[in-house]
């Protein structure tokens, strides 16, 4: 049972999500032979002030 774990800065839309979901899933099927129905993909969306690359809080690139 493949459990994937996405995490993303910001918010996606609800087309977004599903083409993600679709694609992994797909992906697993294709390369690794897992049936799409033992698949989850759970997305988290995290805040842009909670995330930081280069020092820098990703909200603070934004201003």
């Amino acid at each position: 049972m493949p459990y994937v774990n996405v995490k993303v800065a910001g918010n996606l839309t609800e087309d977004q999500k599903r083409k993600i979901v679709e694609g992994i899933t797909e992906l697993l099927q294709d390369v690794a032979g897992k049936p799409p129905e033992s698949t989850y993909v759970v997305i988290d969306e995290v805040n842009r002030e909670n995330w930081g690359k280069g020092g820098k809080l990703l909200s603070d690139k934004e201003k």
